[in-house]
């Protein structure tokens, strides 16, 4: 047990075996928190990789998505590692620093996803990668009050922008603070040296207690992206492509050459796709993964859900696009569950909001 886990667990926290909070005893009050203040996450076993040398950029821009050839010291922008076949592998949010390129993955990606990164290195790259997770810890702050604990902290990392990167010196720590995807306000990313973390966490606490920041576990977080529809687990792997799971906004379609990149080229250009992710209210809990179905005829899969604390039921499906429109009444699991396409996750396809406004410009077409 390691003195971070030790001192979540001196606040009430009940830990998954990597040692991360499930919870503190009060999901109903971290959940409610989260959607009017603000709550404080451990998200220490999310993948933490810092690249260096001249190469950095050209490394990861030959590998993945997203254009980030030209990215600037404190800008960013979140990527995705596809294969050959424009599967999913990795997601990492870049970051740009002056002492070199930072990388945010998923939680327990951290080693695959930094030898992933070294077996790519061409003879002559001057590019070198390490994993950080060992030596550092990740707090995240979500909620409509996060800025305000944000600016408490540094009033200048609020002017951050999407994926900006900022430094600091607070609390007696040195810090590095990143924006992020929001799921509930907004999103914010603090990394730390390991040692003096939870200090670190606790004056945080005590900073934003003024904000309404309380702590929160891995559970409330599963709520909120869900809710909120961030794609994550089985969403991002090798089963989907990634504009199936709501990432058009990941990907730079004029760059040059990656890996996958004709696959994807295709579908946007031919305006073609054959499913894609919403997000669901279910009439009552049902467990993913599970088949989705319209008039007894299946139409996707069940990726995540969960019962979250204000009693809703809320779930991510990968469906067929007939079948992904907004009201939609669909059925999930051999129980026939009733459910109800609240709307598309992520973000949609260019052509999809094309033809939603066309729809509300002539309301007599069909949508």
């Amino acid at each position: 047990m390691s003195d971070l886990s030790d001192y979540h667990e001196a606040l009430g926290a009940r830990l998954a075996p990597d040692g991360i909070p499930l919870d503190y005893g009060d999901m109903a009050a971290e959940f409610q928190s989260a959607l009017t203040g603000a709550i404080l996450l451990d998200r220490s076993h999310e993948a933490r990789l810092q690249l260096t040398g001249p190469d950095r950029l050209e490394l990861v821009n030959r590998m993945s998505t997203n254009d980030l050839a030209r990215l600037e010291a404190g800008g960013g922008l979140a990527t995705v590692f596809t294969n050959a076949n424009a599967r999913i592998l990795f997601r990492a949010a870049c970051h740009q620093r002056t002492e070199g390129l930072l990388l945010i993955g998923e939680p327990g990606q951290g080693a695959a996803l930094t030898n992933y990164l070294r077996r790519n290195i061409f003879f002559g790259d001057q590019v070198a990668v390490e994993d950080l997770g060992a030596g550092s810890a990740q707090f995240a702050l979500h909620g409509p009050a996060a800025a305000a604990v944000i600016h408490a902290l540094d009033k200048r990392l609020n002017d951050l922008p999407a994926f900006g990167i900022g430094e600091t010196r607070a609390l007696d720590q040195e810090l590095t603070v990143a924006r992020r995807k929001a799921v509930s306000g907004s999103h914010w990313a603090l990394l730390c040296a390991r040692e003096g973390a939870g200090a670190l966490h606790r004056r945080l606490l005590e900073l934003g207690a003024a904000a309404g920041l309380r702590p929160a576990g891995s559970l409330t977080y599963n709520s909120l992206r869900i809710r909120s529809g961030r794609p994550a687990g089985r969403e991002l792997s090798p089963e989907y492509i990634l504009l199936e799971v709501g990432l058009w906004d990941e990907v730079s379609f004029s760059k040059g050459c990656y890996t996958g990149q004709e696959i994807i080229a295709r579908m946007e250009s031919r305006e073609r796709l054959a499913k894609t992710i919403v997000k669901l209210a279910l009439a009552r809990f049902v467990p993913a993964p599970a088949d989705v179905y319209a008039d007894s005829k299946k139409v996707g899969v069940l990726t995540s859900s969960v019962e979250a604390a204000d009693g809703q039921s809320y779930a991510l499906a990968v469906v067929r696009l007939n079948s992904s429109s907004a009201g939609e009444q669909l059925t999930v699991g051999p129980g026939a569950s009733p459910a109800r396409v609240i709307g598309y996750a992520g973000a949609q396809p260019p052509f999809l909001r094309r033809a939603a406004g066309e729809a509300q410009a002539h309301p007599g077409l069909p949508s």
